[in-house]
């Protein structure tokens, strides 16, 4: 076959993939699956059922979903603008920081007593699976969305823990491997996030409003030209040492409440791949993933054993305290702490631990596939319901005021 012949293959059978992940957003959402969980299953199965698919080198999971992350987050800032993040900084700061914080804590201590992990690989473990991602959640609503404070808290929350839980396993994965002391992980964690918020703050508040007076030659261009914009914001912040992923974010929320022509299409466009992404992280999970070794080591059993203990008990106890101070009715409260979806974030954590290989890294990443796959199927599932019966108050998907 020749180089033209199999990249064109190739190209048939990812087109396939995505255009069947289009066309199945319908059944995802009427079983209440995100598109996501479907194609992490049916790429995982896939890889058992044809060899040729599990050669998904490790280096190109990270590389993907670093891609696809600033991206998602870029979109996420967008959602909620700063003018909604002001509104409920505090319980989006706290829960972003300290709450992510004290959730990895609570996750090590399980992985050190209930699992056995060394002090060192459980931090790790801990501190991949703290992120949430009610992406997932706000993808199984079908054409509804939370309103209110509540939605905003959520949101915020999945946009602030993502950057600080990547920062935090980077730190943890170099203090596992010897690469420097608890004070300088501290340092490394701290800087990288001060670089982030800096970076992503110059790029919203001055380079996108010089970006977008500049002329362009076809309307059409305006979302390539925001897309080019978050890569610049993503990599400078990266090459800086700081975290791209914040950059991203805050820029995202900068630009979210700015006026400039084309905001619509942006808006649009940006959705649209942030979606697209997610998709593509839990495909590229699903490939790097042999499914006998989730069973025949008894993984499994590990993960379903974190994914209760994270979701009925640590959640609560980290997060719960954390709402008291808020606004909010007790149904809303309830449904923000059972609401914790893991999704892309773990796995890209995890595969910091596996190509810095960090002792029983493989160990990890099956263990955070079980966790990120129970939790976009059989958590994702009771979303709706517990919405209705806790009272959340709900509205129609609308348009935005985009101009």
């Amino acid at each position: 076959m020749s180089g033209l012949t199999h990249y064109g293959a190739w190209v048939a059978v990812v087109s396939v993939a995505v255009l069947a992940a289009v066309v199945s957003t319908p059944i995802a959402e009427r079983v209440r699956i995100p598109p996501g969980g479907l194609f992490l299953f049916v790429a995982a199965i896939a890889s058992d059922l044809f060899p040729s698919l599990s050669h998904f080198p490790i280096d190109d999971v990270e590389r993907i979903a670093s891609s696809a992350l600033a991206v998602i987050l870029f979109d996420g800032g967008l959602r909620v603008g700063w003018r909604r993040f002001r509104e409920s900084a505090a319980p989006i700061v706290s829960l972003g920081l300290l709450g992510t914080f004290v959730t990895a804590g609570l996750l090590a201590l399980a992985c050190r007593y209930l699992l056995g992990f060394h002090w060192a690989t459980a931090g790790v473990l801990g501190a991949a699976l703290a992120p949430t991602d009610p992406a997932i959640m706000f993808s199984v609503l079908g054409r509804k969305e939370i309103a209110g404070r509540s939605g905003t808290i959520l949101e915020g929350e999945s946009g602030a823990n993502d950057p600080v839980g990547i920062a935090l396993t980077l730190a943890l994965v170099s203090a596992a491997n010897g690469g420097g002391s608890t004070g300088e992980a501290a340092l490394d964690f701290f800087s990288s996030l001060v670089i982030g918020l800096a970076v992503g703050a110059a790029a919203g508040l001055w380079v996108h409003p010089w970006l977008v007076r500049l002329p362009l030659r076809e309307a059409s261009l305006g979302p390539l030209r925001t897309l080019a914009f978050v890569g610049v914001v993503f990599g400078a912040a990266q090459a800086a040492h700081g975290s791209g992923f914040l950059a991203a974010y805050i820029a995202g929320i900068l630009v979210g409440d700015a006026r400039f022509p084309g905001r619509r299409a942006v808006a649009r466009f940006h959705t649209s791949l942030a979606s697209l992404g997610e998709i593509v992280v839990f495909v590229a999970l699903g490939l790097s993933v042999n499914l006998g070794s989730v069973f025949a080591d008894n993984v499994w059993v590990e993960g379903l054993a974190l994914a209760l203990l994270g979701t009925f008990v640590i959640r609560p106890l980290a997060v719960g305290p954390l709402l008291l101070p808020v606004r909010l009715a007790a149904g809303e409260r309830v449904f923000i702490v059972w609401s914790g979806l893991k999704g892309a974030v773990p796995i890209l954590l995890a595969s910091f631990a596996l190509l810095n290989d960090v002792a029983q890294a493989d160990r990890i990443y099956l263990i955070v596939f079980v966790v990120v796959a129970l939790s976009v199927t059989l958590q994702a599932a009771t979303i709706p319901s517990a919405a209705r019966r806790l009272g959340v108050p709900m509205q129609d998907l609308r348009q935005r005021d985009w101009e």
